[in-house]
């Protein structure tokens, strides 16, 4: 199975965002990941627009149906209102959602599903009249009651977070253990018909191990190490070196 690859611009934007100036391009950058053979964007638009700003969205839309009609266009976020109607004038391919406060500096946990399923619910509800493929943030270890609401909810997929195993970078035999949670928890969620994601701290020098545990995987969206690697080696030879990675 191909495993595709989103490229996540927060970081690009961060950098941006830094001066009152137009570069680096957002949709610039964006376009030669995908003239690399990205398979889509990603960006996650918080209230504040430290990175990726309401602004960006159309451009970023308008790049993928004008010039690579064939890429998807994936919007994270927590569900506020805010978002939903940005989603909705968006009209991106993914929805993921997460949840996140405010303040948080980068995603670090999954939906706690019990607890949050009466939110979840309206608002998964509201995104799949719609026609969005909706992804929910699953922990590594999301049991079989986790995941079973996220399909009861009307969820297409979960998107495995990967913090805790890019965590063990310096360590193989951790980082083995956080493999065989993600494995297991993989192999639930296809099991009740969710097709898995996973995005978070994953890099060229990790991707294989995780490739080869999930093989059926459907899709990863990286932005730091992807971003931090653009800047050695330029946006089109990272793209490619990530795309090897996968077994592309």
């Amino acid at each position: 199975m191909t495993v595709k690859l989103s490229v996540n611009l927060n970081a690009i934007a961060m950098l941006r965002n830094r001066r009152d100036l137009p570069w680096p391009s957002v949709t610039g950058l964006g376009r030669i990941a995908l003239a690399a053979g990205a398979d889509g964007l990603t960006v996650h638009p918080r209230p504040d627009q430290r990175h990726i700003r309401f602004s960006d969205l159309p451009e970023i839309r308008a790049l993928i149906d004008d010039e690579f009609p064939g890429c998807e266009f994936n919007i994270e976020g927590y569900p506020s209102e805010e978002f939903l109607e940005l989603v909705e004038a968006t009209e991106p391919e993914q929805v993921t959602l997460v949840p996140d406060d405010p303040q948080q500096a980068t995603s670090d946990h999954g939906w706690r599903f019990r607890d949050e399923k009466p939110l979840l619910e309206t608002r998964v509800a509201r995104l799949k009249r719609q026609g969005f493929r909706v992804s929910l943030f699953a922990d590594p270890d999301a049991d079989e009651v986790d995941l079973a609401i996220a399909k009861s909810l009307g969820a297409d997929r979960i998107e495995l977070y990967t913090g805790p195993y890019g965590a063990c970078h310096s360590s193989s035999q951790e980082a083995e253990k956080e493999l065989k949670k993600l494995a297991k928890t993989a192999e639930t969620a296809f099991r009740l018909g969710l097709a898995v994601n996973a995005g978070h701290d994953l890099t060229v020098a990790n991707l294989p191990a995780l490739v080869e545990q999930i093989p059926a995987l459907a899709e990863v969206s990286i932005g730091h190490a992807l971003t931090a690697d653009a800047l050695e080696f330029g946006m089109g030879a990272t793209v490619r070196r990530f795309l090897s990675a996968l077994g592309r």
